[in-house]
């Protein structure tokens, strides 16, 4: 069999810590396909999230680092990475050992010493199938268009349906949602998790349909009892959007329950700390906190750009991730243009410029 055109050939990962695996891997897939290696599972993801991932991943489990099971198990939970398929090429036969691997989301498992026509035909079958899959994913999405637009106003809508109860809030879930979409992009997520924070971080108080309005527009400081009666709202947001398989959905369910939480860990309903709260909430919890700061309620002033930047800074490593928190101040301009350019009539800051 003639090589394919350099320029057209698949790239294939191997991750594997013994060079000889590595050798002959490539020796068999060498001459039809681009091949990448990697002797660690952290070496692994970095190529796996590289801005030129593999079409396709031979991945052994016993590895420094992170095991094979542990890249897996990442991949998948990466939206725009968990498609690639992962084939384990490793010594651990056992049927309980098959399993596990394919309850990750590996497409296949090969056992060692492999089998170099077998190990060709998986490949070949399985990056046939990753195109099919790709193709298909094009033409809906084209055939989808209308739907995808319709499904982001019904988002809104929701989103909008506790902003309501304030009509202070006016363009609060817009401004908000594009805000947290500069800082996951400044994070460097993907396009599909950029899209997917963005889409539901405009359903995060969604809880607040559940919020008495005496206390809801209450023009001063709560009570202590009343201050517990809106610390229900993440909880009753949850409840609300449910757990669901849907991962807009679920997104969602995550942002409106963990919205409140700090860094710290003294914020709310969990009081989680650090890295325990989804990445998703801490992006939302910065574009509610700055949006809240700069914006008229009806128990506090619209504080300038300014003011508003000073307390978002000092709330480093308090209420705010510090990584995240840079990825915020360096889209600030773009952040201020979006302030202004979704300023509602009244409450807004006029100096966001």
């Amino acid at each position: 069999m003639s090589p394919l055109p350099a320029l057209r050939r698949p790239t294939i990962l191997v991750a594997d810590d013994s060079p000889q695996n590595i050798e002959l891997l490539s020796r068999v897939l060498g001459q039809d396909y681009r091949i990448k290696v990697a002797t660690s599972g952290d070496k692994a993801l970095k190529i796996v999230y590289s801005d030129e991932p593999p079409d396709l991943v031979l991945l052994d489990i016993m590895m420094p680092d992170l095991s094979g099971h542990e890249v897996c198990r990442r991949m998948k939970a990466n939206p725009d990475r968990r498609r690639i398929p992962v084939i384990f090429v490793t010594a651990m036969s056992t049927i309980e050992d098959e399993a596990l691997g394919l309850s990750l989301g590996a497409v296949d498992y090969i056992t060692k010493p492999i089998s170099p026509p077998l190990v060709q035909a998986r490949v070949r079958t399985h990056l046939a199938l990753y195109d099919q899959s790709r193709e298909l994913e094009r033409m809906v999405a084209q055939r989808t268009s209308e739907l995808v637009a319709t499904r982001q106003q019904i988002i809104r809508r929701l989103g909008r349906a506790a902003e309501y109860k304030d009509n202070e809030t006016g363009n609060h879930v817009v401004r908000m949602s594009h805000i947290a979409r500069l800082v996951a992009q400044q994070a460097g997520m993907g396009p599909e998790a950029v899209q997917l924070v963005f889409q539901a971080a405009a359903m995060h108080d969604v809880g607040k349909i559940g919020v008495p309005d005496h206390i809801l527009l209450k023009p001063g400081p709560l009570t202590e009892e009343e201050r517990q009666i809106m610390r229900r709202h993440p909880q009753i947001g949850a409840d609300i959007l449910g757990k669901h398989d849907n991962e807009l959905l679920a997104a969602a369910r995550t942002i409106a329950l963990t919205h409140h939480e700090r860094w710290d860990g003294t914020g709310y309903p969990q009081g989680l700390q650090g890295e325990q709260i989804p990445i998703f909430g801490r992006i939302v919890a910065l574009a509610d906190v700055f949006d809240a700061l700069m914006t008229r309620r009806p128990y506090k002033p619209a504080f300038s750009a300014q003011q508003s930047l000073a307390i978002m800074a000092d709330e480093r490593g308090k209420h705010f991730d510090p990584n995240l928190l840079d990825c915020f101040f360096a889209q600030q301009f773009e952040i201020l243009r979006i302030m202004n350019l979704y300023a509602d009539e009244r409450g807004t800051v006029s100096d966001a410029a």
